[in-house]
Order: structure tokens, then sequence, then C-alpha cells
């Protein structure tokens, strides 16, 4: 086994260092045999890609043949940082640049060259996920928001043209609200998806499994839905 890999019947999962500005960022890279689509995950306030919901969405995903890169929003300090005040979790514009630069990081790679794009955010992930994806309109395919902040992008909703998923818990009363004004302003092909008896964090049995399923259908349908249907046209 290559040190830093992970290697399963699906493909391989690399611990990647990203280019973000003038930082670095750590990250994992988990790459499907033959994908020609990849999710990147913005974790919400105070996670990181190790967190284990977003692993297991992750894992689903890479099981349906799409790539996954999950990587840290904050460098080591920043994160230290925002531990005592707080400051960068909910710093919207910020951590959308950091999604912005770890896409263009991956875009970069020469295997990634005719790739297809899509985010999924948690908390105050999604907000930077829906803010980035306005920003890198025509990059971006697919989006999908759990337990997510999606008001906190602001006017930045009105620019979203990638069709967008809002999953939010049932029981997760506040947030609905939340996701349903979101839902309001989005101008794009969208949908917003509620989980019964879940609560924020969709920890009751079953409900994060009923995630990774809603988001697998999403990213399927609108990153690799497409390429098949043209597969299928070139070869008759």
């Amino acid at each position: 086994m290559i040190p830093g890999q992970n290697v399963s019947n699906d493909g391989i999962e690399t611990e990647v260092s990203i280019e973000a500005g003038k930082v670095i960022l750590d990250g994992a890279l988990g790459l499907p045999k033959q994908t020609n689509a990849v999710v990147l995950f913005a974790h919400g306030s105070g996670s990181s890609r190790r967190s284990p919901r977003n692993r297991y969405v992750a894992q689903v995903l890479q099981s349906q043949g799409i790539g996954t890169l999950l990587f840290d929003l904050l460098t080591r300090d920043e994160e230290s940082i925002d531990e005592s005040t707080g400051e960068l979790r909910f710093n919207i514009p910020f951590l959308a640049e950091r999604l912005k630069d770890a896409t263009r990081w991956l875009m970069h790679r020469p295997d990634m060259r005719s790739a297809k794009f899509g985010y999924f955010g948690a908390s105050t992930g999604a907000a930077a996920a829906l803010a980035a994806a306005a920003d890198m309109q025509g990059e971006i395919h697919a989006v999908v928001s759990r337990g997510g902040r999606p008001d906190l992008a602001g006017a930045s909703l009105q620019g979203v043209h990638a069709p967008t998923l809002l999953i939010v818990g049932g029981d997760d009363e506040p947030v609905i609200g939340m996701n349903q004004h979101a839902l309001a302003q989005l101008r794009c092909e969208k949908k917003l998806v509620i989980v019964p008896g879940a609560t924020h964090l969709f920890e009751e049995p079953g409900t994060l499994e009923e995630v990774a399923k809603l988001a697998a259908q999403w990213f399927k349908l609108h990153l690799t839905a497409a390429d098949k249907r043209s597969a299928r046209i070139a070869r008759h």
C-alpha cells in the first residue's frame, strides 16, 4: 500500500495539499476508477475534513462512481483563532474564496480537465458553497446543502445557476424556515427535502443514510447523467 493512500475496490483516496492563495490546506481526494465527476465538501462551523458525517456521505458518493474532495477550509493557526473568537466560521465571503481556490486547484490537475464539479455544504459551509457557485457560473454543475444555512449566502443566492438541493431535518424547525427563505431567493433548478424525524446533525437512525441517498441521486443526475446520454448518442 502506498503511504498516505487508502485503497478500496472503488478507487484510491489520497492525502493532498491544496494551494489556496498564500496558504496550504490539507485534504483527502477520493477518486473512483474512471470517474468524471467530483464533489467538493464545504464543512460547517468548527468542523474539518474529518467530519464523520461528511466522510460517510463521501463514501456513498464514491460507491456511486463520484469522486470527492474533503479538505480543511482553515489552516491550523486559523482554527486556533476561530476556536477562541468564532470570527472565521461565519465569514462567508472568506470561506467561499477558500472553496473557489480549492476548486481551481482541482481543475488544474491533468486528470480533472474534463471533469464536472459539484459542492456539498453543511451548516455555514452551505452558504459558502452557494456563494462560490454563484461566482463560478458554468464551472459548478450541482449543489447540495445538508442542515445548511443557505440564507447566509445573502444576495449571492440569486446568482446561483447550478441545480441546488436543500436537505433539512424535520425536527430542525428554525433551520427549516431559513431554508425556505433561501429557496424562495434561488433562481436556478431547486428542491427542498425535509427528512422526517431528523434533527440538525442527522444523528437519528437512518437519517444520515437518507441524506447520502438524496445527495447521490442529485449529483448523479446533474454531474453524470448528461455524460451518459452523450455517450449513448455518440455510439449511435
